[in-house]
């Protein structure tokens, strides 16, 4: 089909992150217009059902009244300000108090960001910060592991441990190491437990601690579930494994929860729904319900003691952003955990996550997917080519791209991961719109059999 307008002039000034830019001349963009609950229109009045989110990120769906009025009101009352210097605004101290409320573990400080990956960079700034001003100059190696999603800074870029945002990036920059990813069904040994896998990947980062020296580590940093590394669920156990490893050779762990954060996996946080307690928490994302950009870096009591004695050291604490803080941001964050506890969204998920789960869990069935996996509101399935022998597809053929195309063209929103296809609804999603995400995408996956088989995909 010829371009619209609207689409040729997206081409013609849009560079697309996360986009075969190869290939989108021919397929032209997917311009989205206007949304309303669940559900977004493009500019031809086409309805999908938005089966991510955006980017897992808008938890109370698009056009919430409150949201938009607190947003409004915040703007006719201060616009713009910062943080620098000493200044405040009541946005940024009652998203702060809330966020040290509902956290997973003792908070002294909050410190404000644009986005995940400026949390996650923070992240590192601070734990170097933190261990110079404890007079531990070679503390200041980092652990993520393979498969995560941190961002796509410099730093927190070199964390995430994916081959495409590495590739010709010249990253990981030196300093960031990777350790096992905890994906069971894709790394475990042959005949290997889940509680043998765990083990060994316990191990595992023993021995590089040792190897690195524990002097030289000042943090560990995970995900509770590897969102856009594939939707990877740990294992049982995992995380109870690896924390006393930490605690023991004193390396911060850094929860990213800027996916998990906020109810997604049916409580406020990752880390509880997983049982571990983090030292230091990056959030995002559902923070704001994604109706304005931020993101916020929760810190233990002696790390800000740590940081008040650099600042007396050095003259101030040397870091910040613009954006940092923004009372747009923070009302609008403040007003979306005040939704979150009023409406029960944890609640709704809960009730929701039996359905999401069981719908899911058949799709396993279906001759294109070797697992299919998820908590809560999040899941993908894992399309493979054999799977007696978990065999993915040649990774050229893009078929869990084509099936997401399969899915538009149904009208629904999915997204590729690797070989993995995600969802990742908006929180506020009813029961019947969430049998309605699975139809389309059991549908799109059946025209995504009849494509494989077209074109002799297995053989390949």
């Amino acid at each position: 089909m010829p371009l619209t307008n609207v689409q040729a002039r997206d081409l013609a000034t849009i560079l697309h992150p996360y986009t075969p830019l190869h290939t989108l001349p021919q397929t032209g963009p997917l311009v989205l217009d206007h949304g309303k609950g669940v559900f977004v229109y493009d500019t031809q009045g086409n309805e999908y059902i938005e089966g991510m989110s955006g980017l897992w990120c808008a938890g109370l769906g698009f056009g919430d009244e409150e949201l938009i009025e607190a947003a409004t009101e915040q703007m006719h009352k201060l616009p713009y300000y910062h943080l620098f210097g000493g200044k405040g605004m009541e946005p940024a101290i009652e998203l702060g108090e809330k966020l040290k409320e509902i956290a997973p573990m003792p908070v002294s400080k909050v410190f404000f960001t644009s986005s995940g990956s400026e949390a996650n960079d923070t992240q590192v700034k601070l734990a170097w910060y933190y261990n110079n001003a404890l007079g531990r100059p070679e503390k200041k190696k980092i652990i993520s592991r393979m498969k995560a999603y941190h961002g796509v800074t410099v730093m927190s870029g070199s964390l995430t441990g994916l081959p495409i945002v590495h590739g010709d990036f010249d990253l990981p920059v030196a300093g960031v190491l990777h350790t096992d990813c905890p994906h069971h069904y894709r790394f475990a040994e042959p005949g290997e437990s889940e509680a043998d896998f765990v083990a060994r990947l316990a191990a595992n980062l023993t021995a590089l601690i040792e190897e690195e020296g524990p002097e030289t580590i000042a943090a560990f940093i995970a995900e509770p579930i590897m969102g856009a590394g594939g939707v990877i669920l740990p294992p049982e156990g995992y995380f109870q494994a690896i924390r006393p490893i930490l605690a023991e050779h004193d390396i911060l762990f850094i929860d990213d929860e800027v996916i998990c954060g906020f109810g997604r996996t049916g409580n406020w946080w990752g880390a509880e729904t997983y049982g571990f307690e983090p030292d230091t928490l990056s959030a995002a994302k559902q923070m704001t319900s994604a109706y304005a950009p931020l993101g916020a870096v929760l810190v233990p009591e002696r790390m800000v003691e740590a940081f008040e004695a650099e600042s007396a050291k050095l003259g101030a604490f040397g870091h910040g952003f613009t954006y940092g803080g923004h009372p747009l941001g923070c009302a609008v964050g403040a007003k979306a955990i005040e939704i979150y506890q009023k409406r029960d969204i944890i609640g709704h998920v809960r009730k929701l996550a039996p359905q999401f789960e069981a719908r899911l869990a058949k799709l396993a069935d279906h001759p294109l997917v070797g697992e299919a996996r998820g908590k809560g509101l999040i899941g993908g399935v894992e399309l493979v080519a054999d799977k007696a022998t978990k065999r993915p597809f040649d990774a050229k053929a893009g078929v869990a791209g084509r099936m997401v195309k399969f899915a538009e063209a149904r009208g629904a929103i999915l997204r590729p991961i690797g070989d993995t296809v995600a969802l990742c609804p908006p929180m506020v999603i009813t029961e019947a719109e969430l049998d309605l995400l699975f139809d389309k995408m059991e549908a799109a996956l059946n025209d995504a059999e009849d494509w494989v088989r077209k074109e002799g995909l297995r053989e390949k």
